[in-house]
């Protein structure tokens, strides 16, 4: 592959050039059609919301609402008449089915008189409200507002509003990289082919995605994880093999040769890193999850781009400058020799000889930190951002306050029942508001409210929490546990709890449920994959428990900042489907550092037999590249720390710490103690196992 690209590199060039624009033009012409959904078959959130469906068709649309606030109160004359004709202007708008104004119900009104909203409903779901429609509402709401009255738009369509300009956090990132770059190789050029590489791969993919959302459900966050796996792996993947090529040069290799030995050696373990990261994403389809599952496949395909990339673009980019990177790398190599500098992995070789004299001290010292890290992932508290997680600009945001001010916290996330009884409904309905008037974390409660065809009845309860509050997800499963079986019995009824906040718990519980067997799943299949490529059945363990130790400490991290507030951190619950792709991405790039460093003890144990030299020259030649890899993807992650998105600050937070954690206390510290004190044991495997596993070429001088 990498003797056709570089004989071919213009073409090469040529048709990734080609990919590139064709796919964005097609993409600029269709336009994306993002859609989240949440639904998850056999939860009681979702069998709420079918019978709502079968009994109240026309109520199966989704809806917004106008909050307005005047000090000066809501029932001055001249204010009902504005908000009126206002109201009167909305009804008529695209994809408006109806306007209940805050004067036809009193409930709607805040007790000051000075906070209220009317109810839009709308004809599509929430997820299939166009942005533009939704700013047409809003606008139009506007129209009213003064100096004493101020207008703002609640719901979910409503939280697509004001979502700022993506950019800040890819362009922070990508300009980090790129210094750092600059530092390792000493020019421009050569720092900056990584980064083109990963810009082709991950703007290619984009294209893909954006077409790919007119036929699959693709969650509207999906992108902006793209982005963040696809520069961080994309540039990963690139240094590594540039980092080979350059050390062949070095050594006086030809270039067009020195691109062949760099692809066939750290190219097998881009290829084989790259193809860990996909089957541990696609184990998330299976999972069931709804959206996460377009999600997942989107960001396989991103790997699986970048991989393609890494081992066709970067090719063809080397033999365009191959010449003048012999020059360069040469004479700074020449340089250095004549300044009397130490040879290159002189320091690692140093650090490997310390911590292989005190090897249980230094694991005993990492572990110990690490486990304590990963304690809070304990009492990890999965949930999912709403309104209350917006930026204080957005309308959205301003609107969820104002109701929590006028109406209690927990207004912004009622639980709807529905109860399902017949003729009966009614007053099965009827006998659920009396009961819940006497639960002691319900607010109060809606009179029944019947559907269409009266054969079934929902009642509003609202909380006294709002609903990122532990004590809201509390009184929902005492809800289901307790109270409604106890009416359940006294009416013959049957009932189900549903609701954006009984939506987002189910949602939640699954993901809690699921995780166990979907990490056993990839962590079972990446033992078998690394005791085919090492010959050992030590290492592949190690590497399992290892991977999981760092993955937990930056879980345990994730949780003290955004649950727990640390750092100044607005509390809340961590994403449902965090832990999930965090485990899968991590779990996949630990595989990349733990096969480039391992391989390369295993060939010098290989050469020489000698362990403990084994261990410092694999760690004396790999150290710089993985560290200086592992800084890359730090900054690339680090950066979206900087996005006004609370889902995308958690995944950037914590994959950076995952791979600072994997990168430096695990590859430069546990491993080389570990496979210090494994000694020679680490290389064997039972004879059984030796002829029972098909062997695999990782590496290939």
């Amino acid at each position: 592959m990498a003797r056709l690209a570089g004989r071919r590199k213009w073409s090469a060039l040529a048709l990734w050039v080609v990919v590139l624009v064709g796919v964005w033009a097609a993409a600029s012409a269709l336009g994306e059609k993002y859609r989240d959904d949440y639904t998850l078959p056999d939860t009681e959130s979702q069998r709420a919301v079918e019978l709502l469906k079968e009994h109240s068709p026309a109520s199966a649309g989704g809806s917004v609402e106008i909050v307005l606030h005047s000090e000066a109160g809501l029932r001055d004359p001249g204010t009902v008449t504005a908000v009126e004709a206002m109201l009167d202007k909305v009804s008529g708008l695209p994809h408006v089915s109806q306007v209940r104004s805050l004067y036809d119900d009193g409930a709607a009104i805040s007790q000051d008189g000075t906070i209220g909203f009317a109810t839009v409903s709308l004809d599509v779901p929430d997820e299939e409200m166009e942005i533009a429609d939704t700013q047409r509402i809003l606008d139009t709401a506007r129209t009213a507002q003064t100096d004493e009255l101020a207008v703002e738009l609640g719901g979910e369509p409503a939280r697509e509003l004001d979502v700022p300009a993506g950019g800040a956090a890819e362009g922070a990132g990508i300009i980090a990289a790129l210094v750092i770059l600059v530092f390792m190789f000493g020019t421009v050029i050569a720092a900056g082919l990584p980064v083109i590489t990963a810009v082709f791969a991950v703007g290619s993919t984009m294209g893909l995605i954006v077409l790919a959302s007119h036929l699959f459900t693709i969650a509207s966050f999906t992108p902006y994880v793209m982005m963040l796996v696809g520069l961080g792996v994309g540039i990963d993947y690139a240094l590594l093999i540039f980092a080979r090529y350059r050390a062949e040069l070095v050594r006086g290799v030809a270039p067009d040769k020195a691109a062949e030995r760099a692809l066939d050696v750290a190219g097998r373990t881009v290829f084989f890193a790259g193809c860990t990261v996909i089957i541990a994403l696609l184990g998330l389809v299976a999972l069931g999850l709804g959206m996460l599952r377009g999600t997942a496949i989107a960001v396989s395909l991103t790997v699986l781009i970048t991989m393609l990339a890494s081992l066709t673009l970067l090719p063809a980019l080397l033999g365009i400058f191959g010449k003048r990177f012999a020059r360069q790398f040469t004479a700074r190599a020449e340089k250095k020799a004549a300044r009397g500098k130490s040879t290159d992995g002189a320091g690692w070789r140093r650090w490997g000889a310390v911590v292989q004299r005190r090897p249980i001290a230094a694991l005993a010292v990492a572990v110990l930190a690490l486990g304590a890290l990963s304690a809070p992932v304990l009492g990890m508290r999965l949930g999912l951002a709403d309104a209350g997680n917006e930026p204080t600009t957005a309308t959205s945001r301003t609107a969820y306050d104002l109701l929590a001010d006028g109406f209690g916290p927990g207004f912004n996330g009622p639980l709807i029942v529905v109860a399902d009884g017949g003729e009966g409904s009614q007053q099965a309905a009827a006998a659920l508001t009396e009961r819940l008037g006497s639960v002691s974390g319900v607010a109060g409660a809606s009179d029944p409210i019947p559907t269409e065809d009266g054969r079934a009845a929902m009642v509003i309860a609202y909380p006294k929490t709002s609903p990122q509050d532990e004590q809201t997800t509390e009184l929902l499963h005492d809800l289901r546990d307790e109270v409604l079986p106890q009416v359940a019995n006294e009416t013959g009824a049957e009932f189900a709890v549903g609701g954006a906040t009984a939506a987002i718990v189910d949602y939640s519980d699954t993901v809690a449920a699921r995780m166990a067997l979907f990490v056993a799943i990839v962590v079972g299949l990446s033992v078998l994959l690394l005791m085919a490529v090492f010959r050992s059945v030590l290492i592949p363990l190690k590497a399992a428990v290892l991977n999981l130790l760092s993955i937990g400490a930056a879980l345990g991290a994730v949780t003290l900042v955004f649950q727990h507030g640390w750092l100044g951190v607005d509390k809340g619950p961590i994403e449902a489907f965090l832990p999930i792709m965090i485990f899968a991405i991590v779990f996949g790039l630990s595989m990349d550092y733990e096969i480039f460093l391992i391989s390369r003890m295993r060939e010098e144990w290989q050469a020489t037999r000698d362990h403990a030299r084994a261990v410092r020259e694999g760690l004396a030649r790999t150290g710089a590249v993985i560290t200086a890899a592992g800084a890359i993807m730090i900054v690339v992650f680090g950066a979206f720390m900087l996005s006004h998105d609370r889902m995308l600050r958690q995944f950037g937070f914590g994959l950076a710490v995952a791979i600072f954690i994997d990168a430096v206390i695990v590859r430069c510290l546990i491993v080389p103690a570990a496979m210090q004190l494994m000694g020679r044991h680490a290389w064997s495997l039972p004879r059984w196992m030796e002829k029972a596993l098909p062997r695999v070429e990782l590496e290939k001088d």
